[in-house]
């Protein structure tokens, strides 16, 4: 038995505006363990959903393949897999039964899972895998083919022993993350990735880990496959994926899907000068921390490196909130990380969480001053996510009865009780990137009133762009306003 398919189960039609939004990414998380699988020996396959509306489908792989083994095995670089949305979780629990029907020994491994094994147990799997999983994987896959039934001694794994499910102990993480294998980049098929990037934003982009964890505290934070240890590749080897990327695959940029990009003292550095060196030409994003971002010289040297953008978890313009939520960074950090971002030419970009515990419309407001104030290149706006193994989530898991995931990425519903109702939030959203945008039309105005020289098309349509969002911004807050009302009367 050494024939294994794998599949994941985000399908990227299953998530509207992800689909709408059209940047794609390969499987990391899938790739990472066929390829580790391969290299033991094991015939590996892969069955990509990500275009497709029916989970059924692998039906038509199974039999094509023949494997002994089904692995479902998520990327837990992506911030979306992480989220554990219901249409996801229905179309594995549906690869699962359809696997299982076939004879295949099912195993998955996914946040979700890792979270609420006994339902994916329930829906046909053999085996959840817990946590990081390569070594555990390759440690059952051997026991089953050698007969060895110990399964209680095989860290990071639960299962059913008859009606009881056992879960065993928790693995620990791997350290050296250079021993792994590339990626198996080969068994992607990249055309419709590259076509959907092409198509929406004009250039090709894929995605790339140096390392695994992250070692902060954010209470709201889950960290189910990689926990709080931070580990890294060492830059010569991230160099060496790049290298043999651009020549197989001609990318234009490369998300680091990193928690925390280059937190290792030096690392950035040393990857700027091998980049440098190998004469690689690329624009690239990554995550950091406000307070990771204040030192000039790691900046420059990300900015000498290619990046462009530098996505910060801002959350919020309280510190009460910020406080509250064990971020461990302060307002006037963001404040200059930003800065020193501008300053080196690289787009500083906010992730911001409305509706923590304890967020009142003063604390709202906070956060729309420091956005309008500061005007990072993007934001992302959620609401507060309670998920699993988190303090957060102990806090208000009573609340979580009637719902307790998203349906997909788009919901943004406040699950718990809070100030105001998940009515309000969804209409906060929509208020506060009209009101961003309208600003951000007036700093165009105000540029080109400065320097009449840099006249050019884009900063035309920019600064046009205000005569559309300065009513809708207005409007949004009236509407914004009927709420709040509604929910403090």
């Amino acid at each position: 038995m050494n024939r294994i398919l794998f599949s994941h189960s985000y399908f990227l039609r299953f998530d509207p505006k992800q689909w709408e939004t059209g940047q794609p990414y390969a499987p990391l998380g899938t790739l990472y363990a066929a390829a580790w699988m391969r290299e033991h020996k094991y015939e590996v396959d892969l069955f990509d959903p990500m275009f497709i509306t029916d989970p059924s489908l692998v039906a038509d792989s199974i039999d094509k393949h023949k494997p002994d083994f089904f692995v479902l095995y998520d990327d837990g670089f992506n911030y979306l897999t992480k989220m554990c949305l219901t249409n996801m979780r229905e179309a594995a629990f549906t690869m699962c039964c359809i696997a299982k029907e076939k004879g295949c020994v099912v195993m998955v491994s996914s946040s979700d899972s890792t979270d609420h094994y006994e339902q994916y147990l329930a829906a046909g799997a053999d085996f959840v895998l817990l946590g990081e999983a390569e070594q555990t994987l390759l440690e059952l896959t051997t026991a089953i083919n050698t007969q060895h039934a110990a399964y209680s001694q095989i860290q990071g794994i639960a299962y059913k022993d008859g009606e009881a499910i056992v879960k065993t102990a928790r693995r620990n993480v791997m350290k050296d993350l250079d021993s792994l294998p590339m990626p198996a980049w080969d068994l992607v098929n990249i055309n419709p990735y590259r076509s959907m990037w092409l198509k929406s934003s004009g250039y090709f982009s894929l995605n790339v880990g140096t390392t695994r964890g992250c070692p902060f505290k954010c209470n709201w934070c889950a960290k189910p496959i990689y926990g709080n240890r931070y580990n890294s590749r060492s830059p010569e080897n991230v160099v060496n994926e790049l290298h043999f990327l651009k020549q197989h695959f001609e990318f234009d940029h490369i998300w680091f899907c990193d928690d925390i990009f280059g937190l290792k003292p030096g690392w950035v550095q040393e990857f700027a000068r091998l980049v440098q060196e190998k004469q690689l030409r690329f624009r690239f994003k990554i995550q950091s921390r406000a307070d990771l971002l204040l030192q000039e010289n790691y900046i420059h040297a990300l900015a000498l490196a290619g990046c462009e953008n530098a996505w910060m978890g801002a959350e919020s313009g309280s510190q009460k909130i910020l406080d509250a939520m064990d971020k461990g960074i302060t307002v006037e950090q963001i404040k200059e990380a930003t800065r020193l971002l501008k300053k080196n030419g690289i787009h500083p970009s906010f992730f911001i969480q409305f509706g923590y515990l304890g967020e009142t419309r003063k604390d709202i407001q906070l956060t729309i001053n420091m956005i309008n104030q500061l005007l990072p290149h993007s934001i992302g706006i959620s609401v507060s996510y309670p998920l699993p193994g988190t303090v957060f989530f102990d806090k208000v898991k009573q609340d979580l009865k009637e719902k307790s995931n998203w349906t997909d990425s788009d919901e943004l519903k406040l699950m718990f009780r809070n100030t105001f109702q998940p009515e309000f939030y969804k209409q906060l959203h929509r208020y506060v990137h009209k009101s961003y945008r309208k600003h951000l039309a007036l700093d165009t105005i105000r540029f080109l009133l400065k320097h009449p020289a840099k006249l050019k098309a884009d900063t035309v349509k920019k600064a046009a762009s205000l005569f559309y969002y300065l009513p809708a911004s207005l409007l949004e807050k009236v509407k914004l306003q009927k709420l709040e009302n509604a929910c403090l009367a």
